[in-house]
């Protein structure tokens, strides 16, 4: 079996588990291809690609880091339907869910094909007027705001042509259900299954008393009308994507034409996650 790697090395324990996974991979005679920012970590005659090459030449890609880490991977991934598996390295890592520790067990769980896939839909944005955006898809969440202004900007919802609604707030967060546990959760999205199928639209402080979350079809054709009076907004795609807009662009936001595919263990259900790393459900209890 052909595996890929991702990794942040700026995280703690990084060279560790990329060491335990090159070992792993040579033991197990399985072939190995790692980004090209890993060059120099060891002195073994290992293999190396472009992040955004490594689908092509492999299997199966591995994500070590935080879920910054998995995000940036499942764009490298696109099209090519390639599984992966997220490791997280040190901090909450909602999305990237096992241990350093589980990760040779999951790899050789993986090898003897005892694993089940997650299938999650991601977001395509165009904006109006012909701008091309280098990297069009968001796995978590498209946000537009008053780009860095304290300022309000109006943002006109037009969902398959029909007026839904016009915000005047901060910004708006459309996200996916892997997204609902993001940004979308934090300005006061619901929290939704990661294998639906829909789009959540949340704004971002809005200057309404009535204006709450909505919840859209995966087929609908979302727009955004921007208008905003001191000249600035952006658009950002998964916290890491960033691009400027003008004062009266247009976003538009569809359904992407391919999903991820994550790779997940029966012990480390969704709502499993929840519980541990969100205390969801848990009561408040008081101290002696």
């Amino acid at each position: 079996m052909k595996f890929g790697l991702i990794a942040n090395l700026k995280r703690q324990g990084a060279r560790e588990a990329i060491m335990a996974f090159v070992k792993w991979a040579d033991e197990s005679s399985s072939h190995l291809v790692l980004c090209e920012e890993l060059k120099g970590i060891t002195g073994n005659n290992l293999e190396f690609a472009e992040r955004e090459k490594i689908a092509a030449r492999v299997d199966i890609m591995v994500s070590m880091g935080g879920d910054g880490t998995l995000l940036a991977a499942a764009r490298a991934v696109g099209l090519a339907d390639i599984p992966i598996l997220g490791i997280n390295l040190g901090s909450l890592g909602f999305l990237t869910q096992l241990t350093p520790e589980q990760l040779v067990p999951a790899l050789n769980n993986i090898t003897s094909g005892n694993y089940q896939i997650q299938k999650r839909m991601l977001l395509k944005t165009e904006i109006a007027g012909g701008k091309k955006l280098e990297h069009p898809y968001a796995l978590n969440d498209v946000v537009v705001d008053n780009g860095g202004i304290s300022r309000l900007i109006d943002i006109k919802l037009t969902v398959n042509g029909e007026h839904i609604v016009t915000y005047k707030a901060d910004g708006l967060v459309l996200a996916t259900p892997t997204g609902s546990t993001a940004y979308s959760l934090a300005v006061g999205g619901p929290i939704m299954h990661p294998e639906m199928q829909a789009i959540i639209a949340a704004p971002i402080s809005s200057f309404s008393l009535s204006t709450r979350p909505m919840v859209f079809s995966a087929t609908d054709v979302i727009e955004l009308g921007i208008r905003s009076e001191h000249g600035r907004a952006g658009l950002t795609l998964d916290g890491q994507v960033m691009e400027k807009l003008g004062d009266t662009d247009s976003v538009r936001v569809t359904k992407a034409e391919f999903m991820s595919r994550f790779i997940v263990f029966p012990e480390n259900s969704f709502y499993q996650v929840l519980k541990s790393k969100l205390h969801w459900g848990i009561m408040p209890t008081a101290k002696g």
